[in-house]
This record gives C-alpha cells, structure tokens and sequence, in this order.
C-alpha cells in the first residue's frame, strides 16, 4: 500500500475546533495562518462553530483535499481529530493533526508537539507514514473505544469540564467522583476472539489502540497496537471501595498487576450480551465520544491505515517505554 506523497506546492484543509484545549480558537487560527503564509503554503480553515458540525465540515475538507491533492488537517483534542480521521480513511489523502486538547494522546504517541507552531512545522516538513486504525463496528477509535463504566465516567467527566474547566487534575477526580457513587451496572458479555469464547461479567470492557496510553496505566499488552493488534481490558466484578484503589492504580500506571483485571491482545472480537434478554445497543464511547451503538459489537484492525504526517521518532512513546 502506497503512502500519498505531499508536494511542495500541496494545499492544506483544517478543520479548526473552536471549543476544544485551553488555547483560544482565535491565538490557534492566527499562529495557522502565519505560519501558512511564511511558507507560501496554500490553506483554507474550516472553522467548528457549534455542535453536530464537525462531521460535516471533515467531510467537506476531505474532498477538497481529494480534488486538489491537499492534506486534511484536524486541530483539536481528541474527538475532533477523531472526527476528521473518520473522514480522511480510505480517502487516499494524507492527514495532519495541530492538538488542541487536554491529553492528546494520539498526537503525542506520535512525535507531535503539542504547541501549535512546532506542530505546524511537522506538517510543512514531513510526509506521511501509517498509524493502525481501530473499528468498532463501523466507527473509527484511534485512541480508544469503551463500553460500560468506562464510558459512563467519560459521559461525566465532560460535565465537571464544562463547570470546572479542562485539566488532566479534573479529570481524574470526576472519575473518582463517579466511581465513589457506586450503583454500576455489570454486563453479562460474550468475548470471541481467535476461535476461542469467554464469557465474563464486568462494569466495563475497554480497548486499546494507543501504545503510550496503556503504558501510562501500566496494562501488560501495551505493545499491541505496535504488533497490528487492539489491547482489551475488562474489570472482574468488584465492590464499591474497590473501585477507587483501581483507578488510583490507574492513574500510577499499576493497573495491569491488579487481579481484578483481565486484558489480553486480539485483532477482531465480537462482543455479545451473555442474556437472552440482551440490549440491543448500547452506549460506545470512542476517543471519548460516546454514541449509541448497534450490538454485538465487533472490534477489529482497520484493514486500511490513516496517512498522518508525523515525525519518524515519537520521544514520549520511547521514555515510556524505558
């Protein structure tokens, strides 16, 4: 499969999150055109101004990128640059990403800065190189995708945000918040993967495609997304007062050595309701957005790679991995 190669004279299509990281959309455009125009780079902004737009505004960028050879560029945190990447797969253009966020996991991952000037740099200086994509259903996750009580502290997490503010600080004790709250469902599940079945009863299953993310939280297959593989994560049914000890584990990057903890690699797995009685969707949440999903629900590798123009080193991802 060939890479798209970015000429010297390629325009650029930026779909620009007004709503998303600390940086104003405002400082973010102007050190974008700038930094265009000191290039003499071609460029068109499209600018997310309300909710719902972002799909339709990734879809535009797309085909004007096809139509003139261009790269899709999404600045954001991680829903948007989801959103966008969603779009530019299978397209054949290369696609960029300015991090706008909060964690930026994807961007980080992959060697780009988060300050939008030096980010700006890789664009204008690198070409593109495949990044593993992960499907659920048909839905794009890039970091992650998650069922259950996972997606629930997300679902609240975006509310303590939208009082509180945005940090990683706020983050984590809205999810201390929700666990401490107790009364969480547990869903009887159907796991096949490589011919094999499981079933198993758990609060949440997590899946993983992002290397530096299930390093950070210490899970064992953390290598699985570089060996063309997703990570699953699911929790044993535990009480209430053993929520908290996980996710501060979590947040300490020992949470592959708790045994309440089950994970393993895969590549496609379908998810089943272990019932007969069994819902017909659910809530999914992926790169933090959280929608409601058709069962059962099939994890899978994309056969198919994004083009994202990043560096050849990823600095974090190598420290971690030390």
């Amino acid at each position: 499969m060939q890479a798209p190669h970015i000429g010297p004279n390629a325009p650029f299509f930026i779909v620009l999150n007004a709503g998303s990281g600390n940086e104003s959309a405002a400082e973010a455009r102007q050190v974008i055109e700038e930094g265009f125009a000191a290039a003499g780079r071609r460029h068109r902004i499209f600018l997310v101004d309300g909710p719902g737009r972002v799909q339709a505004l990734a879809r535009e960028a797309v085909e004007r990128a096809r139509a003139a050879g261009g790269v899709v560029v999404a600045a954001g945190g991680d829903g948007t640059i989801n959103a966008v990447a969603q779009a530019t797969l299978g397209s054949g253009c290369a696609f960029g990403v300015l991090p706008q966020g909060t964690f930026n996991y994807f961007s980080r991952t992959h060697g780009i800065p988060r300050d939008t000037a030096e980010a700006l740099q890789v664009l204008l200086t690198e070409q593109p190189r495949a990044v593993q994509v992960g499907l659920v259903n048909d839905r794009v996750f890039l970091v992650n995708a998650s069922m259950g009580l996972y997606a629930e502290l997300l679902e609240e997490r975006e509310t303590y945000k939208a009082r509180y503010g945005r940090s990683r600080w706020i983050a984590f004790f809205a999810g201390l918040l929700t666990v401490m709250r107790g009364r969480h469902r547990h869903w009887n599940l159907r796991m096949a993967w490589r011919g094999q079945e499981k079933d198993i009863r758990t609060p949440t299953l997590f899946v993983g495609n992002n290397p530096l993310q299930l390093l950070q939280v210490g899970i064992e297959h953390a290598d699985a997304p570089e060996q063309g593989q997703l990570a699953a994560i699911a929790l044993k049914p535990v009480g209430v007062l053993a929520m908290p000890e996980l996710l501060v584990r979590g947040a300490m990057g020992r949470l592959g050595r708790a045994d309440q903890v089950l994970s393993f690699p895969f590549e496609s797995m379908t998810v089943k309701a272990g019932r007969l009685r069994a819902p017909r969707r659910v809530k999914v949440a992926t790169d933090g957005e959280i929608a409601w999903t058709d069962m059962p629900l099939l994890f899978r590798v994309s056969p198919e790679p994004l083009w994202l123009v990043r560096p050849d080193v990823a600095p974090e991802l190598e420290a971690a991995k030390q």
